[in-house]
């Protein structure tokens, strides 16, 4: 076998009954043909003979016995499995739980070490078992599903293929008699297995897989270098500017991505490294809330040319349509400059663009601010302007020589070299100033048409002309420097805001961080890497000196030498990214974020600490508060019925007959209260460990609450019950409804005023029945409303000595236990009311066969 893992293939089945274990037989029945060492480790025919018959010709492992509460179960036995060694082993019912005392509590556990062993395993599960669908197939089917597995489990697996059927064909099957018994098959069609409740799973199936799906092509994009877009699935990018249009575009791209079953919805906003032109942060807040609210996801990029980074983007995650805004800019600057619009259009290739009109192109042009830094275009046209303007104003000037002096003629040249150091810059301004002076002393400067200078005076004047010029275009020059510096430190203050918020909604901090600064900065890959081993001079490039602690993109860098850039966090912490080499400026964010990403890592290192450690703190509460309630609840009691019972064994002292019934009556009243204190206590333990016992069944609430208000005893007085007319039966266990009721109204005489009495109502709502509790105390905070339900816990009791503090907390352990509730909430006027609610009998007994789903 070796040291490798063994791989995972899952069959997912729709529903169940489409044929999920057969599939796996069948598979291996197909690898055994091929010479593969296969095995049967667990599976489940559930009496269907053509499963049953793929199941003889193969080789099965037997399952170990384990007892539990008196009955023998059968359970995969993983050891033996392993000790076999084969290629292959079948395992069906990846959710599976376990009978208590099991090594592991759940089957994809076992599954787990016999992958660690080297073993390949095929499985099964339905949909409805996976753990983020589990409430969304309760309310779909009405039926709940107790036994799940996390979909990380089955993300993970190496394969995973739908078994699939129409809902007609499967109930087909079903009526058949393919699937069920005859005497289930009425009760499962009329019920779990209807038309609409199979096409719901269908297709949560469906998309389900799609996400993986989408998951593995993006891995093989990337691992290949694949840049071009797959029209696998429409994704639909929407490009924000930060105007107020931004709101139509973004509600036009949802309608274009809602026409599409499954699409996604992408906003990207590009800011330039010189700082974007016209952005409002507020729009951008406002735009990218509307983004997520409508179910899509908010991007930001740093680029200096914007239609190129749009496109970059839009390949990157493999969008097929980009949605842009009309352009703003006036017919006349648009002559000069196509613009964003014109330009994506022309590169975009395959990815279709929708140009979408607005308010704001009928309106007033947005003033565009000039740009912070030199770009070519501004140097190119500083040249152009030094070009040009030199002749025409040498020519301008030499039918005025006579007339005008050489200051005044210097003066016009300055202008010009002042003009052109404002649109070029430095060189272009000192390359006209150079050969201006040499224009001024050829055709102005005496002796005209020579270069040389007979007074002193010119030679001053040219040299201070040329001088001034010079000083100019550096000033020009170093203005535009600091102005892209101050740009960038914006552009760079805004990305890390942008993080900052993506990180406080709550994204995972670490994932997070290095998601963003991939996207950010166009990257291939980023990875954390934290040192394995000593430091060694030469580990900078041996993988085995170090290991991922988290990374993002393709593949990830094995070491810090296998990365173009990294930073160093500490002496055991290296970010490292693949794509490109960042310049200077990119480091100093590259370095805050590796910053940010150390303090991510010891935040989650530290809350993972702090979840193992949160057992033995709630344990060793639960001890302290046990010893605190022993201490002194548990002994008053046994200490009145020893005082009690001493006294009347006492010779000392003649007792009268009444006496004598007092002491007895107090003895007898202090061991049931000792009686009751112990049985919570025990029955809290239970509870905790699971292993209460339930007798549910049909209960009438007529009969069962006068017998709680009966054993009140002296308190019953104080109850006065109403109940509703014709109320359904509910499915609870009598005894422990009525020890419920008992605490529950024990505690609402105990906080009611003197004389007030609490009222008991019951009423049917929606397959449910309410019991209410009300009394006229001072109620409780609503902030204090689930801490009341907490052991050892005594809020506001006038006497502080009475009890542990487990009642409600026992009463509402047994009521969830029983699949019912157990909520307070304020009674109008001043008081409290707990609710009781649990579930109308069905028609169709809880254990009806057909409701227990393989």
């Amino acid at each position: 076998m070796g040291g490798a893992r063994g791989r995972l293939r899952i069959y997912l089945g729709a529903a169940p009954g489409v044929g999920k274990t057969f599939a796996m037989l069948c598979e291996g029945h197909r690898r055994v043909a091929r010479g593969t060492d296969v095995v049967v480790g667990f599976v489940e025919t559930h009496g269907r003979p053509r499963t049953a018959a793929q199941v003889d010709d193969l080789e099965l492992v037997p399952r170990k016995t384990m007892v539990y509460r008196g009955t023998a179960f059968t359970e995969l036995d993983a050891g033996a499995v392993i000790a076999r060694r084969p290629r292959l082993a079948l395992i069906d019912e990846l959710a599976h739980t376990n009978v208590p005392g099991s090594k592991n509590a759940k089957r994809w556990q076992d599954i787990e070490e016999i992958l660690d062993a080297g073993i390949d395993v095929v499985s099964t599960v339905n949909i409805q078992h996976l753990e983020s669908l589990n409430d969304v197939v309760h309310q779909i089917t009405g039926v709940p599903q107790r036994e799940t597995v996390p979909d990380e489990v089955v993300r993970r697996a190496d394969q995973v293929e739908v078994v699939d059927m129409a809902p007609e064909a499967l109930r087909r099957r079903m009526a058949h008699g393919n699937i069920y018994p005859p005497e289930r098959i009425d009760a499962a069609l009329s019920n779990y297995f209807r038309v609409g409740n199979l096409t719901a799973l269908r297709e949560l199936a469906l998309l389900w897989v799609a996400g993986k799906v989408d998951e593995q092509l993006d891995r093989y994009r990337a691992d290949h270098g694949i840049a071009g877009t797959w029209e696998a699935r429409e994704r639909v990018v929407v490009a924000l500017t930060g105007g107020s249009e931004g709101d139509t575009l973004v509600r036009r791209a949802a309608r274009i991505a809602a026409r599409t079953k499954g699409a996604d919805l992408l906003a990207v906003h590009v800011t330039r490294s010189d700082g974007l032109t016209g952005t409002d942060p507020a729009n951008l807040t406002r735009q990218r809330t509307l983004v997520e609210s409508l179910g899509g996801t908010y991007h930001q990029v740093v680029g200096d040319d914007v239609p190129n980074a749009l496109l970059d983007f839009a390949r990157g995650v493999n969008a097929t349509q980009l949605v842009l805004g009309a352009s703003r800019r006036g017919r006349i600057a648009q002559l000069f400059s196509r613009g964003v619009g014109v330009t994506t259009t022309m590169l975009s290739g395959s990815i279709d663009v929708h140009m979408i009109t607005h308010a704001e192109v009928s309106g007033r042009a947005r003033r565009v601010r000039s740009r912070a830094a030199l770009t070519r275009r501004r140097r190119f046209a500083g040249w152009a302007m030094a070009l040009l303007l030199l002749p025409i104003i040498t020519a301008a000037l030499v039918p005025f020589g006579d007339a005008l002096s050489l200051p005044s003629e210097i003066l016009l040249f300055l202008l010009m070299v002042v003009g052109v150091a404002l649109v070029g810059g430095m060189w272009p301004a000192v390359t006209a100033a150079v050969a201006g002076s040499l224009l001024l002393n050829y055709f102005f400067t005496p002796p005209v048409g020579r270069f040389t200078i007979s007074d002193p005076e010119n030679l001053l004047a040219l040299g201070v002309y040329v001088l001034v010029a010079v000083m100019v275009s550096a000033v020009v020059d170093l203005a535009a420097r600091r102005t892209r510096e101050a740009s960038r430190a914006g552009a760079d203050a805004e990305v890390l805001s942008t993080l900052a918020g993506h990180v406080l909604r709550g994204d995972a901090a670490l994932p997070s961080l290095l998601a963003r600064l991939r996207e950010i900065f166009g990257l291939s890959s980023v990875t954390l890497l934290e040192r394995a081993a000593e430091p060694s001079p030469d580990d900078h490039s041996e993988p085995e000196a170090w290991r991922i602690v988290a990374t993002s993109g393709g593949a990830p860098c094995t070491a810090p030498g296998a990365a173009d850039s990294d930073v160093s966090i500490d002496d055991d912490l290296v970010l490292a990214v693949r794509g490109r080499l960042l310049d200077a400026s990119d480091r100093r964010v590259l370095e805050a974020f590796a910053a940010e990403a150390a303090i991510a890592l010891r935040q989650q290192r530290l809350r993972e600490e702090a979840e193992q450690a949160r057992p033995l703190a709630e344990a060793d509460r639960m001890r302290t508060a046990l010893l605190a309630a022993v201490s002194h609840d548990l002994r008053t009691p046994l200490a009145s019925a020893k005082a009690a019972v001493e006294s009347l064994r006492s010779t000392e002292v003649r007792w009268s007959e009444e006496d004598r019934h007092e002491l007895l009556a107090t003895a007898d009243e202090s061991l049931a209260k000792l009686d009751r204190l112990v049985a919570n206590l025990l029955d809290m333990s239970r509870l905790q460990a699971g292993v209460l016992g339930l007798a549910s069944q049909p209960v009438a609430v007529e009969e069962v609450v006068p017998r709680s208000i009966d054993d009140l005893g002296p308190l019953a007085d104080r109850v006065e019950g109403e109940l509703s007319a014709g109320l359904p039966d509910i499915v609870a266990d009598p005894a422990l409804l009525e020890r419920i009721l008992v605490n529950v109204m024990t505690n609402a005489v105990r906080h009611s005023p003197a004389g007030a009495k609490v009222l008991v109502t019951a009423s049917s709502h929606g397959g449910q029945v309410e019991i209410r509790v009300i009394d006229r105390g001072p109620g409780i905070p609503p902030e204090a409303h689930d801490r009341v339900f907490m052991p050892f816990q005594r809020l506001g009791d006038r006497d502080n000595h009475t009890g542990v503090g487990l009642g409600l907390a026992l009463s509402r352990g047994l009521a969830e236990a029983m699949g019912g509730t157990l909520v307070p909430e304020e009674t109008p006027g001043g008081g409290l009311t707990m609710i009781i609610t649990l579930p109308i009998a069905s028609p169709v007994p809880a254990e009806d066969p057909a409701l227990i789903l393989p």
